[in-house]
């Protein structure tokens, strides 16, 4: 008898000692007024058949606000097929102005053409990517890179051969307009004709590619230890036909943490729902090969 008192003051007092440790959880429900901040996306996404170079992340929201080969905040590294690294991640710089005008004042004499594409008589293309940025701002449709001189130099042609000996991890974060929007990475050069955002595959067809991908982390806004594992990190997804269209619909619920001292965190959660289907001129469906995913933010706030 004695013991089985023992028993039982020992279970009600670890019990009373977990009642004592764990935080008593309250949960608010509000309308979500806070719609200056920007809205952070952080991402670490994995294509295991598909070279870096032939793949773009492009992002736009329902304000109009279009980005296109968002890099600024985003590095790519070139992976094997087995998944492990290539080569140390790369930044990618962003052809402004400032350093057009910085190659223009060079004391080097070449001048190289941009094909047609220059805005001003005074603009160089030295390389192959000046080329492509210079067709990007006039919105056309770039050729053959194999007829473009700066490229042929830079052997862009020779990479088109390695384009599925490679994967590539695209990881970071970026700042978009707090609104409803969406991003994707897909295979391709982006670029917008009369408003309509599109990607040339050229010389591929969209059928060549294997979307298979790996969503290592996806989350929006500060990222939190709070124990919970957001609903699309470690997602492996494995496309069984060429040119499939991953379709991902996420719905956020902007959430506040308060502490008891009174200090206060301010996230988000997610829930997600996602649909697939083959894109080929076969299936006669329309679309494009890649992962694109769609969002909205919850008019309510969890507090």
């Amino acid at each position: 008898r004695l013991f089985t008192s023992f028993i039982i003051i020992t279970m009600l007092v670890l019990s009373e000692l977990n009642t004592y440790l764990s935080p008593n959880i309250q949960e608010e429900l509000f309308v979500d007024t806070t719609r200056g901040p920007k809205l952070k996306i952080n991402l670490d996404f994995v294509v295991p058949q598909i070279h870096c170079d032939y793949l773009s992340l492009d992002a736009m929201d329902t304000s109009g606000e279009q980005h296109l080969h968002i890099d600024h905040n985003i590095y790519k590294r070139r992976l094997n097929l087995e998944g492990e690294p290539i080569e140390d991640p790369k930044k990618e710089d962003i052809m402004t102005t400032t350093k057009k005008a910085e190659v223009a004042n060079k004391t080097e004499v070449l001048c190289g053409s941009c094909y047609g594409a220059a805005l001003n008589d005074s603009q160089c293309c030295n390389t192959c990517e000046d080329v492509k940025e210079a067709y990007r701002i006039r919105k056309w449709k770039i050729g053959d890179l194999n007829s473009i001189e700066q490229c042929k130099h830079e052997r862009a042609a020779d990479k088109l051969k390695d384009v599925f000996k490679e994967g590539c991890q695209i990881y970071g974060h970026m700042e978009v307009n707090r609104v409803g929007g969406s991003f994707h990475i897909a295979p391709g050069q982006s670029f917008a004709i009369n408003h309509v955002h599109v990607h040339d595959v050229q010389p591929f067809s969209s059928t060549s590619f294997n979307t298979s991908h790996h969503i290592r982390h996806l989350s929006f806004g500060t990222k939190i230890d709070s124990g919970k594992t957001n609903p699309l990190d470690g997602t492996k997804v494995v496309a069984t036909e060429d040119a499939t269209m991953f379709q991902y619909y996420i719905k956020i619920v902007p959430t506040l943490y308060v502490k008891k001292d009174g200090s206060s965190l301010q996230t988000n959660q997610f829930s997600v729902t996602r649909h697939q289907k083959i894109v080929s001129v076969m299936s006669g469906e329309s679309g494009m090969p890649g992962a694109f995913f769609s969002y909205e933010l919850s008019p309510l706030m969890v507090k």
